[in-house]
This record gives structure tokens, sequence and C-alpha cells, in this order.
């Protein structure tokens, strides 16, 4: 059987409705380090972006109404994202701070957890969480 996967996608990635995705790229770039892998504009506006980090695709977003979709950020709809993100990273406070520059918001302050990893939780611009996080043991 032939792989029904475009090549460098992974099985499972996350789609989200974002506000603005200029602001959002901006965001990942600064907050996290992703980096743009590709990205549709129709008429100057974007409609769809990949990034990726270190490589391997991670997420995709449309900005609200993009396509004709009712889909809403959750802080557009006034609630918290049901969902959360868990991401590697290579220093849990660095990239904690970083966040907090750009305009995340502090959930959990970063901090060693039981399980083994250094852990942080911010909310982005758009109300998704993040967890950031860098095992220690």
């Amino acid at each position: 059987m032939t792989d029904p996967r475009p090549a460098d996608v992974p099985w499972l990635t996350p789609y989200l409705t974002v506000r603005d995705a200029r602001v959002s790229i901006a965001f990942y770039e600064k907050a996290l380090g992703f980096a743009v892998r590709d990205s549709v504009n129709d008429d100057g506006t974007i409609i769809h972006v990949e990034m990726t980090y270190r490589g391997q695709l991670i997420v995709m977003f449309a900005p609200e109404g993009a396509y004709g979709s009712q889909a809403r950020t959750p802080k557009s709809a006034g609630l918290m994202a049901p969902q959360s993100f868990y991401l590697y990273v290579d220093d849990v406070d660095v990239t904690f701070q970083q966040a907090l520059a750009v305009g995340a918001k502090a959930l959990i302050e970063p901090q060693d957890q039981f399980w083994g990893d250094r852990f942080a939780q911010i909310e982005d611009p758009d109300g998704y969480r993040w967890a950031i996080a860098r095992h220690l043991r």
C-alpha cells in the first residue's frame, strides 16, 4: 500500500483558526521558534499557513472566515480552548519569557514536575494553550 500523506507531513497535524494570520505567524516565530513552511495568499490576505518546528510540520492554520468557515478562535468565542499543545523546547524558562514578551498570557510558571519534565503553560493571542517542556529525567 502507498503512503496516503504528502511528503514530510505527519499522520496528525492540528489545524487552527486564528484571528490574524500575520500576527499568529509572528507570535509562533518569536515566541516558540516556528518557521513558515508554506502560506497561501488570496489578493494579499493570508488564508492558509503551515509552520514547522525543527523541520517537522507541526501546525496549520487559517484566519477566521477563510474558505467561508464559521470557525472562531477560543478568544473570539469567549471560551477556554478545550485542548492544549505540548511542545518540547531546549529551555523552558527562556521560551516562557520570549512568549510573554510577544503577547502570551502566563498560565503556569516554569517548574519541575513529578513526571520528569520542566514545564510551563502559556495562552497564545488567539486563546490556545501551549505547554512548553523539557524532559529532565
